[in-house]
């Protein structure tokens, strides 16, 4: 039987995130999707997941919120994770200059409505993706459908984190990080303390400006993720 690990996306992303690393993963590992409960409250989010996992105890993935929200978990109930691996993600809290940022995008869809443009889209991938059709459509298309109401709570959640990185080191399962040098939309500080501080986590980088790992560098990813899964 294969071991199952629960993925969770980030911020309007869905099922179609994980299509170019399940073809490297399929045949070792069943990749379980499980969608971002519909919450703006980080609290109610885990209680939701706590009742979907069916093990006693669970490998989990998150990506970007995801992967905040797999930490959240991870350190609420210690007992129910076996390995978590944060992607493009980090444990921190969200600082005051970001939170206005993102409340003036909410601004911005009352004047100019809600959507995404192949521009903005094309802005999200590294260079050497810019030609790739089929990544920037899916990155559009997980957007729009995913639709207006879900973005204003997701986002409206991120206004809510705590720092939940000191927890992390407290717990004595294998944690990894994995995320992209130069990713703009990571948080830089949280990024320089977890760099500057001894702790249990690995932290694995790679050069580059990509957010959107699971579908810009899936092979890579897919290798991080079978050495993460190796370790008892």
């Amino acid at each position: 039987m294969k071991e199952k690990i629960y993925f969770i996306p980030g911020l309007m992303t869905d099922e179609r995130l994980w299509k170019r690393v399940i073809p490297f993963l399929e045949k070792e590992y069943e990749i379980i999707h499980i969608p971002i409960p519909e919450s703006s409250d980080f609290d109610e989010i885990i209680d939701i997941l706590y009742g979907t996992f069916v093990e006693e105890k669970i490998n989990l993935l998150g990506f970007s919120l995801g992967g905040y929200i797999a930490s959240y978990f991870t350190i609420t109930y210690p007992n129910r994770v076996k390995k978590l691996f944060m992607v493009a993600s980090t444990p921190g809290a969200t600082n005051e200059a970001e939170i206005e940022r993102r409340k003036e995008k909410f601004t911005i869809i009352e004047k100019e409505g809600f959507g995404l443009t192949y521009e903005k889209a094309l802005s999200l991938v590294e260079e050497q993706n810019k030609n790739d059709k089929d990544l920037i459509q899916t990155i559009m298309d997980m957007f729009h459908d995913l639709g207006k109401e879900k973005f204003i709570s997701q986002l409206t959640s991120t206004f809510y984190r705590k720092d939940l990185f000191e927890d992390l080191t407290h717990l004595d399962i294998p944690i990894w990080m994995f995320y992209s040098l130069n990713d703009r939309l990571l948080n830089k500080q949280a990024i320089e303390k977890i760099l500057k501080t001894k702790h249990n986590i690995t932290v694995i980088s790679r050069e580059g400006t990509s957010h959107n790992i699971p579908l810009e560098v899936p092979f890579e990813f897919a290798i991080n993720i079978k050495k993460w899964m190796e370790i008892n």
